[in-house]
């Protein structure tokens, strides 16, 4: 039986006509297009059948899964029973054991070249593989089967992107990355611990809506979220291009949400959607919540020193991410220094030419009076 569209399955669920088009638009909000994409995303789930996917689970923490099932825009009830048909994920499934392992070859040989491959974790390489077993078989194995005939591999999670916490120095399992053991998939990473929700979803609906992947960065994340650093539309770069920061946990300066920098944030350099897309709905994020950013969507993050060691100098000249904070802070210093000064000086030379101006004043009338 051929999968249903993703249009046919809102309707049989009682979605109305004017809800379906409210979906589309919300959705290309969600993912940053214009309104001319709504009616584009509204025919691509009226005519595509539901894309299977096939998720797998190697080392891990489940957080990619946690934060997956939290997204708002879209629901991922919605992902999950309508847009995608998420035939394995031993997480969420109800199956288990060899009913379990035979969906995963079924759906393997029926859509042949058409399923994406989501990838939560990562393979440990060492004692053969040993490290993780799946099934009875070295998760590693699991993996290279299931994506020899994939469309396409989304990496979830910094696990899966680059290793994480199972590759930190020393790494004695040997975990390693998705994209050092698959080589001629194309691949999607989308970093984090966790990533965001509704970026998880959002790359999901983007690849379903116009069947290619979203446009990459070098290192193979959507630029859509990974475009620009945390920092650079974090609500609190203002004080640092004002040389104002926290200098310790508890401080004037962190009660007056003066920039975290000094005490940690990697923000500066961490490629993510944090300050924008936010979490839990867009409430809030860990530097809105008086944390650093840790870097988490990084590659090697956990052998990069402490979370709340300071970033080594970012030197150049002027403000913002290029110059170092000490930097900033002389220099905003002067500024200030120089503007109360300039401020004192005119100040000065107003009084005087007042002082002069009344003085001829005097004059004149005393001259008229004596004439």
């Amino acid at each position: 039986m051929a999968l249903e569209t993703f249009y046919e399955v809102m309707r049989r669920q009682g979605i109305t006509r004017r809800s379906f088009l409210k979906y589309c638009s919300l959705t290309a909000a969600a993912l940053g297009l214009g309104p001319e994409f709504a009616p584009q995303i509204a025919h691509a789930m009226e005519t595509k059948p539901r894309t299977p996917v096939l998720w797998l689970h190697g080392l891990e923490c489940t957080c990619c899964s946690e934060s997956f099932i939290r997204s708002a825009h879209p629901l991922v009830k919605d992902v999950v029973l309508s847009m995608i048909s998420l035939d394995y994920d031993d997480t969420l499934m109800a199956s288990a054991g060899h009913q379990a392992e035979a969906i995963l070859d079924e759906v393997m040989e029926k859509y042949k070249g058409n399923y994406i491959l989501a990838v939560e974790g990562n393979p440990p390489l060492n004692e053969d593989g040993m490290y993780c077993i799946i099934g009875g078989k070295p998760f590693v194995d699991q993996l290279k089967k299931v994506a020899k005939d994939a469309k396409a591999v989304i990496s979830w999670g910094s696990c899966a992107s680059y290793g994480c916490v199972q590759a930190a120095r020393p790494n004695p399992t040997r975990a390693t990355p998705v994209h050092e053991v698959i080589f001629d998939k194309p691949i999607i990473k989308v970093p984090g611990c966790p990533p965001i929700a509704e970026v998880m979803t959002g790359v999901i609906t983007y690849m379903l809506t116009f069947d290619q992947l979203p446009a990459l960065d070098r290192q193979g994340r959507p630029l859509m979220f990974y475009s620009q650093r945390i920092h650079d539309k974090c609500y609190r770069r203002p004080h640092f291009d004002a040389g104002q920061y926290v200098e310790h946990f508890d401080d004037e300066g962190a009660r007056k949400g003066y920039c975290l920098y000094k005490v940690g944030c990697k923000g500066p350099t961490t490629y993510n959607a944090c300050s924008t897309v936010r979490w839990n709905d867009g409430v809030s994020f860990p530097i809105q919540a008086g944390h650093g950013c840790i870097g988490c969507s990084e590659d090697g993050f956990w052998d990069k020193g402490s979370w709340y060691a300071r970033l080594a100098d970012l030197k150049g000249s002027g403000f913002g991410v290029e110059a170092n904070a000490d930097q900033v802070g002389l220099v905003a210093a002067g500024v200030v220094g120089g503007a109360v000064a300039a401020h004192a000086a005119v100040s000065a030379l107003k009084r005087a030419q007042a002082k002069n101006s009344d003085n001829g004043a005097h004059k004149n009338v005393s001259l008229g009076g004596d004439k």
